[in-house]
């Protein structure tokens, strides 16, 4: 459903300038009023799977992490949601990871919430990133999705992947 639409987009126009722009990571293509894919993730073990997009009925928030047990994951990003007054306004709430079912279960134990776990699903998002060389295996960028009724109401990503600046609770639950 995402990858197709990147066939559709226009070339960038040409630049005067002989500098190129660099950019660390590729343009997000979730856009507002998308569906959220039909994937099935694993939910604290390998045999519970579930599908956000089957789950998720009217008002929710998809909440994308890089690691869990991160110390930005762990003790500032996801605390944030858990405890803004916002929260209980926000409908279904799925925090979502490229680590295994086994070490979201627990990190998720250890924040209270529930812990959803899907390099599948995120890759359908195209929220992935190539991070290899810090965590050896890619992974999610920092995002946080508010969603309604299966569609994409806004979209809050970290430029640099793993920042906790604009997907953040204060940012997302208005």
């Amino acid at each position: 459903m995402f990858p197709a639409r990147r066939a559709f987009r226009a070339a960038p126009a040409l630049s005067a300038s002989p500098f190129r722009s660099y950019h660390a990571s590729r343009s997000l293509l979730v856009q507002v009023n998308d569906a959220i894919p039909d994937v099935e993730l694993m939910e604290n073990s390998p045999g519970n799977k579930v599908s956000i997009a089957k789950e998720l009925k009217g008002k929710g928030v998809i909440i994308g992490v890089p690691a869990a047990f991160s110390p930005s994951c762990s003790e500032s990003h996801i605390p944030g949601y858990i405890n803004s007054s916002k929260l209980k306004d926000a409908g279904q709430v799925f925090v979502v990871s490229v680590n295994d079912a086994f070490v979201m279960g627990q990190w998720g134990k250890s924040l209270d919430p529930d812990g959803k776990s899907g390099a599948a699903f995120t890759k359908a998002l195209e929220l992935d990133f190539d991070g290899t060389a810090i965590f050896g295996q890619p992974r999610s960028k920092r995002y946080a999705l508010v969603v309604d009724d299966g569609k994409v109401k806004s979209v809050h990503v970290e430029p640099d992947n793993t920042g906790v600046k604009e997907s953040t609770a204060d940012k997302v639950l208005q």
